[in-house]
Parts: C-alpha cells; structure tokens; sequence
C-alpha cells in the first residue's frame, strides 16, 4: 500500500463531532461550506494584500502576522476537510490525481523555471 500524501480521518471525525456536539451539521450543507472555505480564503489573502514579496515570505514567522496566518490557513484547511468530508471526497486520491495531470501538462523539461500556462509551453 501506498503511503498517504493526505490523511485527514482524524481531522474530519474531529470536525463531525465538533459540529455534531453544536447541532451545526444541518448547515453544513456543501454550498454554505463552500462559501464559508471562500470566506476564510479571502481572510487569508487580506493578510497579504498590501504586503511585498519580501514581507510575505516572513508572515508566518513576522510576530504581527503569523497568529493571523496560522488561525486563518486552520480555518481554510478545517472547512476544505468537511467539505471533502461532506462530499464523500478522497482527499488523498483527489490530491494524487491533480498531481498526476499537472505533471502531464507541465512537464519538466518545458516547465522548469516557467511561470507559463500549459497551453502556453
């Protein structure tokens, strides 16, 4: 068997019980977990949005922003798993895939060190 790339059991069972516990599971619907994966997305860019490239490098680590960062990409992470969860979608299987068809679009040797588009290599 292959190692997982992804294992988020233990990160969903946590989040069902947490939102079980809370009668929140009735909206969990996909839809609303989807707009609220986007909502906590856009709370993660706002962190970066008048940033440099050298200061964003450092916001995870920068004392006034890296609890921001860090509370933001759990809650992006925490509403990415329930969904996967909610959808009965592999993660790891999902992730292996995209990983899979990304390296037939950017191959190597005419991707490397390109910030092109595939149909543009």
């Amino acid at each position: 068997m292959t190692t997982p790339l992804i294992d988020a059991t233990d990160l969903a069972a946590a989040l069902d019980r947490f939102a079980e516990e809370r009668d929140w599971a009735q909206f969990h619907s996909p839809k609303n977990l989807a707009m609220a994966l986007a909502g906590e997305t856009g709370e993660l860019v706002e962190i970066f949005q008048w940033m440099t490239e050298a200061e964003s490098h450092e916001a995870g680590r920068d004392p006034r922003t890296a609890r921001a960062v860090r509370d933001e990409m759990a809650d992006v992470l925490c509403y990415l798993v329930r969904l996967a969860d909610r959808l009965g979608v592999d993660l790891d299987a999902a992730v292996r895939d995209k990983l899979a068809a990304n390296a037939l679009k950017y191959p190597v040797e005419l991707a490397r060190g390109s910030n092109r588009k595939y149909d543009e290599l």
